[in-house]
């Protein structure tokens, strides 16, 4: 995949992370189901972040983790998605480009504000996030920059970002610049409450515009509405060219048509908080992809990076990903093409 200058550019929700420690009283207090990403508007925004204990606030968003640690392996990566031009928004955008990734997509000046996520993180490891979309429900066909897409090896798509009509508009678009360049389409299915709400859309999706797909165990079943996994990773042979299939502890699955790799996950001395777990595993299988590694490596790639964000609280990684990736798969894997 030589014949480009981004590895990989993201789509997806502009979102500033406020990450705060929670117990399980708070969850209930809130009326929250643990573990479940949900919607909220602008006044509860307001009055759940009142309630919620000190935390961090840091820029965001899951395509934008993705993108992040891609360039942290040493990728070149790009981004789009809409900010407003107000604080948060300067914030989310001075974050993303420091971290190496370009970034041009123009703030919105009129609006909603820059959207933010409450990630709530209980003793657990587990992730209960709460999400105001702000400006992110703005984002449409005309925030796209083809050009950009064109010069991508692989395009990803955040199925976080699909609710509103013209972001939908904007992925088809975007999928069909892709595939007229002679590039990949790549799609992350994000949360089963994703493919609870737009499962036909989504089907439709991954069998006639997406190359490579990205979803955990439970997200998959929701989408072929199977509890068996192995019913599941069945339906999604043939409906793309490769899905990568994450389990936690238990590592992950890559499908392709003819072939099935079982990758053990990475070894971690404590699981701190499984946020950005899958986001990373993407941001290290299409880094690895992009250079031309076989699936297994890819999904080992996926699992060091994924391995380095659950152990520790929040979705960005604190330690090099250059360095844990050459230390375990050895000096070589991070050459460039």
């Amino acid at each position: 995949m030589a014949d480009h200058s981004i590895h990989v550019a993201g789509i997806g929700n502009a979102i500033v992370d406020v990450l705060v420690h929670a117990d399980d009283l708070l969850l209930h207090k809130l009326g929250l189901t643990k573990g479940v990403m949900t919607l909220i508007d602008a006044d509860q925004a307001e009055t759940i972040y009142a309630q919620l204990p000190p935390g961090i606030e840091c820029s965001g968003g899951s395509a934008a983790n993705t993108i992040v640690g891609i360039a942290a392996l040493g990728g070149h990566a790009a981004y789009l998605g809409k900010v407003k031009g107000d604080q948060l928004g300067q914030v989310f955008r001075h974050d993303i480009r420091n971290a190496g990734v370009r970034f041009d997509t123009k703030p919105a000046e009129t609006g909603p504000s820059t959207a933010r996520c409450f990630v709530l993180v209980t003793p657990d490891a587990q992730r209960t996030m709460l999400t105001y979309l702000g400006a992110c429900v703005d984002f449409g066909p005309e925030d796209l920059d083809d050009a950009l897409i064109a010069s991508a090896a692989v395009t990803y798509l955040e199925g976080y970002l699909y609710d509103p009509p013209q972001a939908k508009q904007a992925f088809l678009q975007a999928s069909t610049c892709a595939h007229q360049a002679g590039k990949l389409v790549s799609l992350s299915l994000s949360d089963p409450f994703c493919v609870d709400r737009h499962r036909d859309a989504f089907l439709d999706l991954v069998s006639g515009h997406v190359d490579i797909l990205f979803a955990n165990e439970a997200e998959l079943c929701s989408l072929y509405q199977t509890e068996s996994f192995d019913d599941a990773l069945r339906a999604v042979r043939g409906h793309c060219t490769v899905a990568a299939v994450t389990r936690g502890a238990l590592g992950s699955v890559v499908i392709t048509e003819d072939d099935t790799h079982v990758v053990g996950a990475d070894t971690v001395a404590a699981v701190v908080d499984t946020t950005g777990a899958g986001d990373l595993y993407a941001a290290g299988f299409l880094f690895g992809f992009t250079q031309g590694r076989d699936l297994p490596t890819c999904a080992l790639l996926g699992g060091i990076a994924a391995g380095e964000i659950i152990s520790h609280f929040g979705a960005r990684p604190e330690h090099s990903l250059k360095d844990l990736a050459r230390a375990k798969l050895g000096p070589s894997i991070l050459e460039t093409v």
